[in-house]
């Protein structure tokens, strides 16, 4: 199978979750507050596709599979457009553009504020995706400007958290991998051992 091939089965399956919210809403299926349940699908899977883009560079460390970097821009940008869809339903289908309410939901409720501080610091990210954008900053200041996708999901596992009143398993379960994910930046493989011949070589 070519690399534009999975690339294509890859990006498709990412408007899975998309997909099936379509069809639950299509056939009735979204339950008695149908808003609050694509506001939470919206949200979970944003939170899902940061924790996935983050979870890339530990995994090719670990296999030696390179290849995943290449799908590593897809994943976050479906990141920040599930999030914009998130944000979409509160504002729009909640909110009918109330601003006044808006900004009074935010003073009231800290995980609003914690899910808009997510949600802006993915827009420099995906705004600087491209590799005209790498060449631009240059790689090692691209690295570091592409680390607020840990402050992101950081604020994403808060608003989670925040956001639930009685249950928090899941947004701690969530707060787990992303700690995981942190520390596994600290691991790196050791360089292997150069063969005796190799080294003779860059002796001379």
């Amino acid at each position: 199978m070519t690399e534009r091939v999975l690339k294509r089965v890859a990006f498709t399956a990412c408007l899975v979750p998309l997909a099936m919210l379509v069809a639950q809403a299509a056939l009735g299926r979204l339950g008695a507050n149908p808003i609050d349940e694509v506001t939470d699908l919206t949200g979970t899977w944003t939170l899902r596709f940061l924790l996935l883009t983050l979870a890339v560079t530990p995994v090719r460390r670990l296999t030696g599979w390179n290849v995943l970097v290449r799908y590593r821009r897809m994943l976050g940008l479906f990141a920040f457009f599930y999030g914009g869809l998130h944000l979409l339903t509160y504002v729009v289908l909640d909110q009918f553009f109330a601003l006044d309410q808006i900004l009074k939901d935010v003073a009231k409720r800290p995980f609003i504020t914690a899910g808009a501080a997510a949600l802006l610091l993915m827009v420099p990210l995906a705004v600087t995706s491209t590799v005209g954008w790498v060449r631009r900053l240059g790689g090692r200041n691209w690295q570091r400007l592409h680390r607020l996708a840990y402050l992101s999901a950081a604020a994403g596992v808060v608003h989670y958290y925040w956001l639930v009143k009685a249950d928090t398993s899941r947004p701690v379960r969530y707060a787990a991998v992303l700690a995981l994910l942190l520390l596994a930046r600290l691991w790196r493989p050791r360089a292997a051992a150069p063969a005796p011949a190799a080294a003779g070589l860059r002796a001379r």
